[in-house]
């Protein structure tokens, strides 16, 4: 394959990073959104269902919402088992800005998971909300 240089490989270059955003994001707009607000009233009612972040184990020990699981993204698929009783029934996804999410969203969808919501702003958009409770712990 010929090497590319100067303003064609990079329009090039620019066009395939353009379609792996565009592929995600129109993979996370397969998923209905849930709020912030709306999130943290199913909690307070225990009506959440599955709050799954996929974040790192770092990430999740530094903060993460309240009733939350870690399982991150690319160790989805070979824990499926872990989630499988909510095969049915309502799983919240986020991570820190919507990549990893739309990841996971497409390993649950392949695996048969239907009732999936996307958190709205994902981590950073939770935290930006100072009234929101963050969950910290030592040894997740």
């Amino acid at each position: 394959m010929k090497k590319r240089y100067g303003i064609t490989g990079l329009f090039s270059r620019l066009s395939i990073a353009l379609f792996f955003v565009a592929w995600s994001t129109i993979s996370i707009a397969q998923v209905a959104d849930i709020s912030q607000v709306e999130l943290m009233q199913r909690i307070k009612t225990n009506h959440a269902g599955l709050i799954l972040d996929v974040r790192s184990p770092e990430e999740y020990a530094e903060g993460h919402v309240p009733g939350a699981i870690n399982i991150p993204h690319d160790q989805l698929g070979s824990r499926l088992a872990e989630i499988g009783s909510y095969k049915n029934k309502e799983i919240v996804l986020y991570c820190a800005v919507g990549g990893r999410a739309a990841k996971a969203a497409n390993t649950l969808r392949a695996a048969g998971f239907s009732k999936l919501l996307h958190l709205d702003g994902d981590m950073n958009g939770w935290l930006s909300h100072a009234d929101l409770p963050v969950k910290k712990c030592q040894t997740c």
